[in-house]
């Protein structure tokens, strides 16, 4: 078990957001001519111009084709992915925001980024997906009417079970007071820490170690999300649940053929459980890797 305060275990940052740049222009030819004249009297010639000089041909050239991440580096690609999502059923304003600010594009890789506002979960390495949008602002709306979050209309200490390339603890940074992440397979523990630093968000600190025992130096926790899914909650997640707290997992059913999302809200006496809609996560393993 990693401890708080080993510079290995942890990331701070803070946000940004990238410049729009414009991909969508055809390129002109490197050897623009331009004939002036043509159908015109006589008396005024057709005139000939040269290329352009070669220091501003350069200039232009750079600013055309500067990769741009197909365009996907723009808020409009991310809002219209947001629109689709409260089409779909998103109602929640600040999770509707979030996922609006945080770039989906920079967290897959390069040959997968034109599919990446796309409603589909997408394969990050290791045998691991990043989940479909709708799969993440459903859980984090779910995580939002948890009791302490209605009445800090926040999320307040959030702990997340596999952080996976690190896109959803982006958007629960977005909501939360302070984001635990553990990760259980160095690569993408690495991967995270990575694909996070752009972003430079100071809330986030990640964890490597086994999710399935959550992470005790910093519980309770008033928010908690699993991004795969066992056969029952741990005992340990539970314990790790601050009274008035609230956690959402995917949980195989009665008859082990499917996941559900399981809600689980903690109160002074007990715990209070419901199930909602068919999900399919990878599956929750103990251990480190």
């Amino acid at each position: 078990m990693s401890l708080p305060g080993r510079p290995k275990d942890e990331y701070r940052n803070a946000q940004h957001e990238g410049t729009p740049v414009s991909t969508t222009d055809r390129p002109k030819s490197r050897f623009p001519l331009q004939l002036e004249g043509l159908g015109t009297p006589a008396r005024k010639p057709v005139v000939l111009r040269p290329q352009q000089p070669l220091h501003q041909a350069a200039e232009e050239s750079a600013r055309r084709f500067t990769p741009a991440g197909f365009g996907l580096d723009s808020a409009d690609v991310r809002q219209r992915m947001v629109m689709r999502l409260q089409a779909a059923g998103l109602r929640d304003e600040r999770v509707i925001a979030a996922m609006a600010t945080v770039p989906r594009h920079q967290f897959v890789d390069t040959a997968l980024a034109p599919q990446a506002y796309e409603d589909t979960s997408l394969p990050i390495g290791h045998g691991q997906t990043i989940s479909k949008p709708s799969v993440v602002a459903r859980m984090i709306e779910l995580l939002m009417a948890g009791r302490n979050a209605r009445m800090n209309k926040a999320l307040g200490r959030t702990l997340e079970i596999g952080s996976g390339c690190g896109y959803q603890a982006a958007v629960l940074a977005q909501l939360s007071k302070q984001v635990m992440s553990v990760e259980r397979l160095r690569p993408l523990h690495d991967k995270a820490r990575e694909l996070l630093s752009p972003l430079r968000l100071m809330n986030i600190r990640l964890v490597y170690g086994d999710g399935m025992r959550g992470h005790p130096p910093n519980a309770p926790y008033d928010s908690i999300i699993a991004a795969a899914g066992g056969e029952s909650l741990p005992d340990a997640w539970l314990d790790q649940l601050a009274i008035g707290g609230r956690l959402v997992a995917p949980v195989h059913d009665g008859n082990g053929r499917r996941q559900v999302l399981v809600v689980v809200d903690r109160n002074e006496e007990a715990y209070e459980r419901s199930v909602h809609e068919a999900v399919h996560f990878v599956p929750l393993k103990s251990g480190l890797d």
